[in-house]
């Protein structure tokens, strides 16, 4: 009976797996990356200290959303209508829409900048994917595409070999996770704010909640989505720290600075072999991929459910045109910005980047509410050690968002 009860257990964490993961991994997009691969690049090991606090952030906010969404069967945007009305609903999912087409602009982006490394021009290798994302997105069932989207993230492997291949001193990369160490210059105070702002996304948090409620999770899987939330943070945050070993002992003693995550790639290169290139614009597509797979459907999600329409994968044309209509023309016009000419993408980005720094911080403002109320959650609502610890995560993100746009307005 032990025995049995044993793999009864480990069945039903394997089970519970996928939200949880899919929400975190989805972060590490073409952005993630390249923020990673610039601050190993530039400044060595010395950020890699941050990614362990990284780690507990995404923990608390992804577990919280996870925990509303059994608790109530809602998705967060329909507790946001409900707990704070109609204008803050609309306002939070108009800033969303904005936000999420940009970002998404930038994966098709890292899509066209990692194939093109392999030869593959961005006029072939941008509509070919937006048609394979489309018809995934459209084919009909949430745990097709779940399981589809979490064989790809196993790509983010590369950059775990990538970083044996580079063969880094162990024994000062551990030192160096464990032992804050700043740099008074206001270069590297940009890129800690950077590295902890793509760890945590206003996306992320509509992600996992909505992903437990398309499972039909309820009070009694909390523990295994808990498990869920937990795994997923940890990895993501690990694949971050494996992208910073690599440019941090390849490229920062050469003293090679990247700015995107293609060029991480190439410098890779002369230095570390063709072969440490060829995993990382590898794992580049498939992060980007995995990502401009995702946003749309979180998007149209939220919106959808924000005000009462029809909404899910499962849904069909006729059943939810609003939610189909929205993936699609955010699809549509992400590859067609892309491809076009004499676009300024890098704007695009930077707008996104702003929206989600000032939308991020009122979005876990709403969440801590939610989730400290007795009425919706319950006996299921936060304690007070974890109100704690998600009222800090809020003033620590809105103090890191002030910093970035300050050091933005002076040019670093």
């Amino acid at each position: 009976m032990k025995g049995d009860h044993s793999k009864l257990t480990a069945a039903a964490v394997l089970g519970a797996m996928g939200p949880g993961l899919l929400a975190a991994l989805s972060g590490n997009d073409a952005g993630g990356i390249a923020t990673y691969s610039s601050a190993g690049a530039s400044y060595g090991y010395q950020t890699l200290w941050i990614l362990p606090i990284m780690a507990l952030l995404l923990i608390v906010v992804q577990e919280t959303a996870a925990r509303c969404g059994c608790v109530t069967g809602k998705g967060f945007a329909s507790l946001i209508r409900e707990r704070f009305g109609v204008r803050l609903s609309a306002f939070a999912m108009g800033a969303l829409l904005i936000a999420n087409t940009a970002v998404t602009i930038s994966e098709f982006a890292g899509i066209a900048s990692g194939l093109a490394l392999f030869g593959v021009p961005k006029t072939i290798s941008v509509p070919l994917m937006a048609l394979v994302i489309w018809l995934l997105t459209m084919s009909g069932s949430f745990k097709r595409i779940e399981k589809v989207l979490l064989v790809v993230s196993c790509v983010f492997v590369t950059y775990v070999v990538a970083a044996f291949l580079a063969g880094p001193s162990w024994g000062q990369v551990v030192a160096a996770t464990v032992s804050p160490h700043a740099v008074a210059e206001p270069e590297y105070v940009s890129l800690l704010v950077a590295t902890i702002g793509t760890t945590i996304a206003p996306w992320m948090i509509f992600l996992a909640q909505n992903n437990v409620v398309d499972k039909n999770v309820d009070e009694s899987g909390i523990v295994l989505q808990r498990i869920d939330t937990v795994t997923g943070s940890v990895i993501a945050c690990a694949i971050a720290w494996f992208i910073i070993v690599t440019t941090g002992t390849v490229l920062h003693p050469a003293g090679i600075e990247v700015s995107d995550a293609a060029d991480a790639a190439l410098a890779l290169e002369p230095i570390a072999g063709e072969f440490s290139t060829i995993l990382f614009s590898a794992g580049l597509v498939a992060a980007s991929f995995l990502a401009a797979c995702v946003l749309p459907g979180v998007t149209s999600s939220a919106i959808c459910e924000a005000f009462g329409w029809e909404r899910g994968a499962d849904r069909t044309w006729e059943e939810a045109p609003t939610y189909r209509g929205i993936i699609t023309g955010v699809i549509m016009l992400s590859g067609i910005l892309v491809i076009l000419p004499g676009v300024d993408l890098f704007e695009i980005m930077m707008s996104a980047q702003v929206i989600n720094g000032v939308l991020l911080p009122v979005l876990l403002v709403f969440l801590v509410l939610v989730a400290r109320d007795r009425r919706i959650m319950g006996e299921y609502r936060n304690g007070r050690l974890w109100n704690v610890l998600t009222w800090v995560t809020i003033v620590l993100i809105t103090v890191l968002t002030i910093c970035m746009f300050a050091l933005q307005m002076l040019g670093f």
